[in-house]
């Protein structure tokens, strides 16, 4: 096994992915603070939060989702064969297209901004106050697509030569961004929530010039060049057609969620996303970061044909998520409302949101380990450049998620409930099929959490259970000061990790186990 393809370095690796996602994600979250204070589950905080998932769809879609995904294989193999002018050609001849493709698609956006708010928020469209308030947020916060998956192709480059902190650390730019937006412009001018997608714009040009100098290091800053012509530009773009179909698929899905919510009471998208940016907390932490180091380091291996190294690093990828998703859950379930009210309730969010907010955190929270496993699972189809097989499970997963949404949303009348409980259901039946797959093409086996370790975690998650019942039982939280609120969560950490760790520990899991 070559030192670039170990376990161990990926263990390391993701270590350290995790702890500046970590800051990043506690940077979130105080950005959160400053935003639903400021604005409270008002319309306008709803029209931010739906506006801004537009460019962050395709973000997600285009830049960190399809993009990286066809693009981290093909470069891993220029950089195994050590073909430093191949690598360069490539990255110039897929900079030069991905500029164009950009510049035409954004035009497109800012022209054409009531139809893209017609679509994807619906809700809002039909309302001339709220259509002209969602158009232009729009227009000012879509070219931080642009840029921001300028970042993403940057990301991509660093992560293929094993450079994983300052992609880390670029989110956190973002977050600051908008935190002193929401300090220190906001209420200085008479549309608060205007200070706030200018803050987004302004964060999309910092991460971009903040990826200048660790490109100049490594010597791959890209010079652009159209040519469709490149091999691997040609590989590229056979690729990407599956991927762009499976991401398009899951995005839509957020998307679909999206417009749903916005044909729901007003609070509903705001409710939503608190709840959601809990879940991301672990998901930045754990799970991406793991699928973060993983891409690369699977990509290598199978090309290097290293099949023993792929299947153990998936192996333990998988073994490390399960171990950390567990009580993941469990804290977010059984402190939900204490979790949104120490973070959120203050200014114009009330208890009221709380209690909304906690309801679609726990139907989150049941389909975090899913979420989590899924960073793993796909980029296990993506480093062997199969892009079909998650397209198809996406396809089916968005079927799923639809009629969901509308059974449990509107027929049953769950309403935002409704929707987290769709998304979490759409989730394990994705996880169920992709693992089905692997395992029967032999490349994982499911033998490191199938045996003593399963039993391992659940002796840890049953001690863990038992100590936040135990400690929550005596407080009625909503009459909590907010200092009272915050030392009582942080006990409650502290004493979480203690309890489901130490177990752990006790019980003979070691880090060797996940390395």
């Amino acid at each position: 096994m070559t030192e670039k393809t170990a376990p161990q370095s990926n263990f390391l690796s993701t270590i350290k992915v995790g702890g500046w996602t970590f800051i990043s994600r506690v940077a979130g979250l105080i950005r959160d603070i400053f935003t639903t204070n400021l604005l409270g589950a008002s319309f306008f905080h709803d029209i931010f939060v739906v506006v801004l998932k537009i460019p962050n769809v395709f973000r997600k879609l285009f830049a960190e989702g399809a993009f990286s995904q066809a693009f981290i294989p093909i470069y891993s193999e220029y950089i195994g064969r050590k073909d430093d002018k191949g690598s360069q050609d490539f990255l110039n001849a897929l900079f030069g297209i991905l500029l164009s493709a950009l510049f035409i698609f954004t035009a497109l956006a800012l022209l054409f901004a009531p139809i893209f708010i017609l679509i994807f928020a619906p809700g809002f469209y039909f309302d001339i106050q709220k259509q002209d308030l969602a158009v232009s947020l729009l227009r000012i916060m879509f070219p931080y697509l642009a840029l921001i998956s300028l970042v993403a192709f940057a990301a991509g480059i660093q992560n293929s030569h094993n450079k994983f902190s300052i992609p880390a650390i670029t989110p956190l730019i973002f977050n600051l961004s908008l935190i002193g937006s929401a300090w220190l412009v906001a209420p200085k001018i008479d549309i608060p929530v205007m200070a706030l997608a200018w803050g987004v714009l302004l964060a999309g040009f910092l991460q971009l010039l903040f990826q200048i100098a660790p490109l100049a290091t490594i010597k791959k800053i890209p010079i652009p060049k159209i040519d469709f012509q490149n091999p691997g530009v040609k590989k590229f773009f056979i690729l990407i057609l599956p991927a762009i179909v499976a991401g398009g698929i899951a995005q839509i899905n957020l998307l679909i969620d999206t417009i749903f919510a916005s044909l729901l009471i007003t609070g509903s998208p705001t409710w939503l996303y608190v709840s959601d940016r809990l879940i991301q907390f672990p998901m930045g932490i754990f799970a991406i970061a793991i699928g973060t180091v993983l891409l690369p380091s699977l990509s290598k291996a199978y090309a290097q044909k290293e099949i023993q190294a792929y299947t153990e690093q998936l192996e333990h990828a998988f073994k490390l998520v399960f171990f950390l998703a567990i009580p993941s859950l469990i804290g977010l379930v059984l402190f939900a409302s204490p979790l949104l009210a120490t973070i959120f309730q203050r200014g114009a969010f009330l208890w009221s949101d709380v209690q909304q907010a906690s309801l679609s955190l726990i139907a989150f929270s049941f389909g975090l380990p899913f979420f989590m496993a899924m960073k793993v699972l796909v980029p296990a189809f993506f480093s062997r450049q199969n892009t079909k097989t998650p397209m198809l499970i996406a396809f089916l997963s968005l079927l799923i998620n639809v009629c969901l949404n509308y059974l449990l949303a509107f027929y049953f009348g769950l309403g935002h409930l409704g929707l987290a409980i769709a998304s979490s259901i759409s989730a394990i039946v994705s996880v169920i099929i992709l693992s089905f797959i692997l395992k029967r093409d032999g490349l994982i086996s499911f033998t490191g959490i199938l045996s003593t370790f399963s039993l391992k975690v659940l002796i840890a998650s049953v001690a863990l259970i038992s100590f936040l019942s135990i400690f929550n039982q005596y407080f009625d939280f909503e009459l909590f000061s907010q200092t009272q609120r915050l030392l009582h969560l942080v006990a409650a950490v502290i004493g979480s990790l203690i309890i489901y760790f130490g177990s752990s520990f006790i019980l003979g899991v070691r880090p060797a186990d996940f390395k």
